[in-house]
């Protein structure tokens, strides 16, 4: 008999019994992701990703207690690998932008289609940066307003722009590494020299300034 292929682990945060019970209703029928955990909030979040290890994490904003994005914010600080999808209802910048900065990969919301979820859960977990089209306009505009990296893209080097533009496709230092036949060292190296030529804060500006720009593969 065939060993079942190991599915995308995943693990729930949310305040809302009912709407985890609605996201482990429809991710249970999916083939290749997995349910693995739920939490009720940020602080409880972060203790089941530690214990547990999933793929991804969907968290909602929005929590009492310690809300999604302190729970980002120590996630990132333990090093916890799991890739976070924010799944909220609240759609203004104060909250988006927060999120993506606290290293959030990916934002949508609550009105999602399943089907886009299901695909979207998929994505962040291949390692892509995902951002509904209202969520990237919404920190494009804050980007611009700030000025953040405008007029400096001629300062790159052509190879500081291949590793841009494989960042902008949410490619890790390691998979640029290998991509570009470099020791991940180097990589790290052109990540900070774009982040600090571009004036920018993290990877997540950085591929957004990489798609506005047209720096693709």
């Amino acid at each position: 008999m065939a060993e079942r292929r190991r599915g995308i682990r995943v693990l729930l945060v949310d305040d809302h019994q009912v709407v985890r019970r609605g996201l482990r209703t429809f991710l249970e029928v999916q083939d290749d992701i997995e349910v693995v955990g739920e939490a009720a909030d940020g602080a409880e979040g972060v203790a089941r990703a530690e214990e547990l290890r999933p793929d991804v994490v969907l968290m909602d904003v929005k929590m009492p207690g310690t809300d999604g994005i302190e729970a980002l914010r120590k996630l990132r600080a333990l090093d916890n690998p799991a890739r976070v999808l924010v799944v909220t209802s609240f759609t203004e910048q104060r909250t988006v932008v927060p999120a993506l900065r606290a290293g959030a990969s990916g934002y949508v919301y609550k009105d999602v289609d399943p089907d886009a979820l299901a695909g979207a859960i998929r994505s962040v977990h291949a390692g892509h940066v995902l951002l509904q089209s209202e969520v990237a306009g919404a920190l494009l505009s804050q980007e611009e307003s700030a000025g953040s990296g405008q007029g400096r893209g001629g300062s790159l080097t052509d190879r500081e722009r291949e590793v841009l533009a494989l960042i902008a496709d949410g490619r890790s230092n390691r998979e640029i590494a290998r991509a570009l036949v470099l020791s991940e060292k180097t990589v790290k190296t052109h990540v900070s020299n774009i982040l600090m030529k571009l004036d920018l804060a993290d990877r997540t500006q950085a591929a957004l300034w990489a798609v506005r720009h047209g720096v693709t593969g």
